[in-house]
């Protein structure tokens, strides 16, 4: 089952970086202000950076050093790659 890290661009051009194994469902959920405190007072606009992970320990070591980056770095990877980036192997 793949995991995702995943950046959305909010409110107030905050960034919230997450990972989930059902993307989909995950972003439906942060617009109705229901998966995350953070995206309830700081409502998502979109969804701006994608990765794609083989185990869940390898999406939250990745979320982790995201979210060690500033905002600026975020941005940059945000407008670096494409939205759905596959880890290798």
């Amino acid at each position: 089952m793949p995991y995702y890290v995943y950046i959305i661009l909010c409110e107030g051009n905050s960034l919230y970086t997450g990972y989930t194994n059902n993307l989909n469902s995950r972003i439906k959920l942060h617009k109705k202000g229901k998966a995350a405190r953070y995206t309830k007072t700081h409502r998502p606009k979109k969804l701006v950076h994608v990765e794609e992970f083989h185990s869940r320990a390898e999406a939250m070591r990745r979320e982790k050093r995201i979210k060690k980056l500033s905002h600026l770095q975020k941005l940059k990877l945000a407008h670096s790659q494409t939205k759905r980036h596959k880890a290798k192997k």
